[in-house]
């Protein structure tokens, strides 16, 4: 119970903190470009012309609605994310249990170790149904954070509060409403947690040395190295997902 609440305090505080860096990474994404682009230099060094970078966005929006208006559907998203956290943690929780009550069942004895590879399909599939669940079920607050962010270029005012946004898109969508992009999101998190498993298993059994004295360290850079690889790789689902969830909301 303890850990849930940290990580749901820690939860809370990170996307606080990174509120003003999605807002203006959303308006990119659906192509919003307030600013005119400036000439700069490439990694080459040539002088090319460059869009304003996050900081700038960030800036613009604060002149236009002032610094309060950069946490703009805050509160959606934080909904989303302690959901999510609780519904995750309760669904590895009842795998934990069920692989418990099998533990101490009949004929246990005799249960033969599991490779590595099978471990590996084991927690990866746990972790996929996990993580399908809470976006499942999280999915409409992230209609409504999108929403509410990607008016700010129409100047509209259609969801502003949670239980508007709610009963806005019930009485114009229905239900179907609330699950718009969920498709490609779940597609992008499936493919991305398996690329991501499947990638850390290959270099920590084949690329690295098990004599190394920092093998645990060197583990878990690796898998952070092969999750933002496999982030990259399922980008174009992230972002398409957010375009079929803001389009036709309003007048953009």
């Amino acid at each position: 119970m303890a850990d849930a609440a940290s990580q749901v305090l820690l939860g809370s505080g990170l996307t606080i903190l990174s509120q003003p860096l999605m807002y203006v990474k959303v308006l990119i994404q659906v192509g919003y470009e307030p600013l005119p682009p400036t000439m700069g230099r490439n990694i080459f060094g040539r002088q090319v012309c460059q869009l304003p970078g996050l900081f700038s966005y960030a800036q613009h929006i604060a002149c236009i609605d002032g610094k309060r208006g950069l946490f703009t559907g805050l509160t959606p998203r934080l909904c989303s994310g302690v959901l999510g956290t609780v519904v995750h943690g309760r669904v590895l929780q009842h795998y934990q249990d069920s692989e418990k009550i099998e533990e101490v069942g009949p004929g246990n004895g005799q249960k033969e170790t599991s490779s590595s590879f099978d471990r590996v399909i084991k927690e990866t599939t746990r972790e996929m149904m996990a993580r399908s669940a809470a976006t499942l079920i999280t999915h409409p607050f992230h209609v409504i954070t999108l929403r509410s962010m990607v008016q700010f270029i129409g100047r509209e005012s259609k969801y502003c509060g949670l239980c508007d946004s709610i009963a806005t898109i019930y009485r114009e969508e229905g239900i179907l409403g609330f699950f718009a992009g969920l498709i490609p999101r779940l597609l992008g998190d499936i493919i991305s947690l398996w690329l991501c498993n499947s990638l850390a298993y290959l270099v920590n059994t084949y690329a690295l040395d098990s004599g190394v004295s920092t093998m645990s360290e060197m583990k878990s850079y690796s898998q952070a190295v092969t999750g933002f690889f496999a982030s990259m790789l399922t980008y174009p689902f992230v972002l398409v997902s957010n375009l079929m969830a803001v389009n036709n909301c309003g007048e953009i």
